[in-house]
């Protein structure tokens, strides 16, 4: 999910880059090389390595300073800043333990699944009010997140389509048949 968003922002502002496909399991010693962290994504442009999805998504809007993703203001950004955050720790964690649940056996695979319901039910209500996150727009917020909401759903697509968080469901279907989405998505 942290490739998908990067890339996602990267194709958005039409910035020119090179994909490679990594195993995580099998890490290229070139891949060690430029960022010890051996995590993905990873940039190199001509004056740094960028190892976070989140820098990444902030350094490509700097390249663009026409961006077509929605504008949005102070507040705005601060919101989607902390919903990003809380998607990147507490639920990625919740989600890790779900969609792993086997090497947690203190708690069945339903009750993992329901530890990451406290994020839908913010999500939810933030769809109450708009159509995307933030705004009536795509904004950053929704395509940083989305790929997490992507990866909990298909951990039990059945026992996903059984909640009742409907305006997160149709967002997320809105989100993955986005063109934007198709484009990261094919193989390099």
């Amino acid at each position: 999910p942290y490739a998908m968003r990067a890339r996602m922002v990267l194709v958005n502002e039409n910035i020119d880059f090179d994909i490679f496909e990594i195993s995580l399991k099998e890490k290229p010693a070139e891949l060690l090389k430029i960022s010890p962290k051996g995590t993905v994504p990873v940039l190199v442009t001509k004056n740094e390595v960028i190892d976070e999805s989140l820098e990444i998504i902030s350094w490509a809007f700097n390249q663009n300073k026409k961006s077509t993703f929605h504008k949005l203001t102070n507040s705005e950004i601060d919101f989607a800043n902390t919903l990003i955050k809380k998607n990147d720790n507490e639920f990625k964690n919740a989600l890790d333990h779900y969609k792993y649940h086997i090497r947690y056996p203190e708690k069945t695979k339903q009750n993992w699944r329901a530890d990451c319901l406290f994020f839908f039910d913010i999500l939810e209500k933030q769809l109450s009010n708009y159509e995307f996150l933030i705004s009536n727009d795509v904004t950053y917020a929704d395509i940083a997140i989305f790929p997490f909401i992507r990866q909990f759903s298909n951990v039990d697509l059945e026992a996903f389509q059984d909640l009742n968080y409907n305006k997160t469901k149709a967002w997320l279907s809105y989100c993955i048949n986005l063109d934007l989405f198709k484009k990261i998505m094919v193989k390099p």
